[in-house]
């Protein structure tokens, strides 16, 4: 083993990292500079010593995975990057938290090259970190399941710095107790225990042993304590054995707890709430960078041998690289099958000819889109080997289970029921919701797989933090949540969805597809998979829906179509409605074309999917000279508004359900077809269309 060397020039380049994160707030006005100051040591260690990477090819398969989960110290990872040359400038530096800049408040991934995942609300970095390492392991299985430990070109590591705040935040618990349940023994997580937030003492508000409750998960635990002596020491060496020793963990993921000081060495700001989120001010910088030698009238000032010397990672990351090179290419060479699969999966392409695996349903029959969506999974479980996923403890309910699949297990932990091994494929999240969403982000940052991750509509509130990041990342994560209205029935409002549909399709880039049968269920899941840049949810009933005739795969993709065309061709109302309510609309079709009513039924599955589309097309599914409209769905009709105008009407769900068979919910709240009728003869009535029948005097 060699010995570790930490030389003055790595000394200074700690130092440096200190000056840079000053001199960056101070320059924006505001920031995090505390702890980029205090972790600068640990943070320049893990990229110069610890992490196999390469700055010049962010994208190697090979490559350790890093995640700053407390992202609001953005600049612990922007200094690391520039300094390792992944091609950051001072001049980035210089302009954080400005616009258009390369450093934002917190770190975007798809936004500034190196950075992993977007990071700021806390917690949710430690939840992408275990997606990560979970990702890690189903991919190795996938692609070189009998290669001997550490011998296969798909082992790496996945390395997190979390925050006080981090660990408060409850996902932080769900996510670390799987972890452990997991035995991730490529993940760890070195815990920055500095006892500051913004409210100062985090004492205030924080008690829990943490290392005792990391312990209680399963998880490799062990504390480096540099105030220990009763001195602040830098033990940067007792620090690299801990690393080197979370890394040698090969049946556990660890856990480092490192106590700081905030903001050393700064003389008067040291250890406050204060330097944890503002600038010091010039004379506080000023003073700070006295105590470590620097000139205090110099601003984002890196010595040349100093840079130089930290550049150097770049070259030991390319011969890394090239000697994984070797391994990769003989890999691929025995196993050129898999590889031909590794290409295609990592280019997040679809097999040709996959669709003929497509189930069909015959017109006519009655089924639950949940049920499709699992008809679904199980008929292209062979042919799409890449994906896969679980369920919040609802398998049953979401239909979430590939037939004949092993569960992602330790195979100490299988059970009767769910057999499998740590390769497998079906996941079990428990009930755990929050930490299910910001798994998923992680096996989707990941790459080479896609998951999915199912629970009731309702609980997508839990979720909705990990929904939004997605969308934001444009990540390719399918959302299976079923029992999606008050059509489930009998567990009553706390599980009945009211305001949930327009809630979600409030946030930008989310695709939210409500089917109205099996065979729409079937092409929503196909239209989903062929895209590779957005989240999508699937909205699925629990009741059974008859199957009808006419459905199309074109019309799903492009967000609505003419299920049912008006008797005459010429519709003198259009009836929008969408999953389960399309039901209701075909049912007051009958009714308005027996009172000579000309109607046309638009089922709309995806309000985003048809945004999207020309004008020309929007225009032939609800043309403007239609004005007279009714949309129904059993929801708050928040945004329906758009698509049935001011002559139009809304048929919707404007308070919480009640516990009762669905059929009398629907038919207690007026959500029914006669109701449906009537709502267009308003519309119709409105614009003086409505002209009676003669009584016969």
């Amino acid at each position: 083993m060699s010995t570790f060397e930490w030389t003055d020039l790595d000394k200074q380049a700690v130092d440096a990292v200190r000056a840079l994160a000053m001199d960056a707030v101070e320059k924006a006005g505001n920031g995090h500079p505390g702890t980029a100051m205090s972790l600068a040591p640990a943070a320049y260690l893990l990229f110069q010593r610890t992490m196999r990477h390469d700055p010049t090819d962010t994208s190697w398969v090979g490559r350790d995975r890093f995640v700053l989960s407390c992202g609001h110290s953005s600049l612990t990872l922007y200094i690391q990057l520039f300094l390792s040359g992944y091609g950051l400038t001072l001049h980035d530096l210089e302009t954080l938290r400005q616009w258009d800049s390369l450093t934002p408040g917190h770190p975007e991934h798809g936004h500034t090259v190196g950075v992993e995942t977007t990071t700021g609300p806390l917690g949710q970095g430690i939840g992408n970190a275990v997606g990560m390492a979970m990702a890690a392991r189903r991919e190795r299985g996938l692609f070189d399941p009998d290669a001997a430990p550490g011998t296969s070109p798909f082992d790496h590591h996945i390395w997190c710095i979390a925050s006080e705040g981090d660990l408060e935040e409850g996902v932080s618990h769900e996510v670390s107790a799987l972890a452990g349940h997991q035995k991730l023994g490529n993940l760890t997580v070195l815990f920055d225990s500095n006892h500051i937030s913004i409210e100062d003492d985090t004492q205030i508000a924080l008690s829990e042993d943490i290392l005792k409750r990391y312990e209680a998960y399963g998880w490799h635990v062990q504390k480096v304590d540099w105030t220990r002596t009763g001195e602040y020491a830098e033990d940067v060496a007792e620090l690299n054995a801990a690393l080197e020793a979370a890394r040698a963990e090969s049946d556990r993921p660890s856990f480092i707890m490192l106590r700081t000081i905030i903001g050393w060495p700064a003389p008067n700001k040291q250890n406050t709430g204060k330097i944890h989120g503002s600038a010091l001010g010039a004379d506080e910088v000023a003073a700070t960078k006295k105590i470590l030698g620097l000139d205090p009238a110099k601003s984002f000032d890196v010595p040349a041998e100093v840079l130089d010397h930290a550049r150097e990672v770049a070259r030991r990351g390319r011969e890394s690289h090239a000697e994984w090179d070797k391994s990769y290419a003989e890999w691929r060479l025995t196993n050129p099958e898999r590889a031909a699969e590794f290409d295609r999966i990592s280019a997040r392409e679809l097999p040709a000819g996959w669709t003929s695996a497509l189930p069909e349903f015959e017109v006519g029959g009655s089924v639950a889109t949940r049920k499709a969506s699992g008809e679904f999974l199980n008929s292209v479980s062979r042919v799409l080997p890449e994906l896969w996923g679980g369920s919040a403890d609802l398998a049953e309910s979401n239909n979430t289970t590939m037939k004949g699949e092993p569960s992602f297990i330790p195979e100490e932990y299988q059970t009767k029921e769910f057999p499998g091994g740590r390769y497998g494929r079906t996941l079990h999240f428990g009930i755990r919701e929050h930490g299910m969403g910001a798994i998923l982000n992680g096996i989707a940052l990941h790459g080479g797989t896609r998951p999915y991750g199912g629970t009731f509509l309702v609980f997508s509130d839990y979720m909705r933090p990990s929904v939004r990041l997605a969308a934001l990342m444009k990540l390719p994560v399918t959302y299976v949540w079923t029992h999606d209205s008050i059509g489930l029935g009998e567990d009553g409002p706390t599980h009945q969805p009211v305001e949930h549909l327009w809630a979600l399709r409030a946030i930008p880039g989310l695709d939210v597809v409500r089917p109205a049968d099996a065979n729409e269920t079937v092409y929503a899941w196909k239209t989903v998979l062929g895209h590779t840049d957005r989240p999508a949810a699937l909205a699925l009933t629990r009741q059974n829906l008859p199957v009808y005739e006419g459905t199309s795969a074109e019309g799903v993709a492009r967000g609505a179509y003419v299920l049912r065309e008006a008797s005459d061709g010429v519709p003198q109302v259009v009836l929008i409605g969408t999953g389960s309510e399309v039901e209701l609309a075909v049912g007051a079709r009958e009714l308005l074309e027996a009172q000579g009513v000309p109607t046309r039924v638009v089922s709309m599955p995806c309000v985003e999917w048809f945004h999207a589309q020309d004008a020309a097309y929007r225009q032939s599914v609800l043309p403007p000279s239609v004005r007279a409209r009714v949309a129904v769905e059993a929801g708050i009709g928040l945004g329906w508004r758009e698509f049935v105008g001011e002559a139009g009407e809304v048929v919707s769900l404007e308070h919480f359900g009640a516990s009762a068979p669905y059929k009398t919910l629907y038919e207690q709240f007026g959500l029914t077809a006669e109701r449906v009728a009537a709502a267009a003869r308003a519309s119709l009535a409105r614009l003086g269309q409505d002209k009676g029948e003669t009584t016969g005097n």
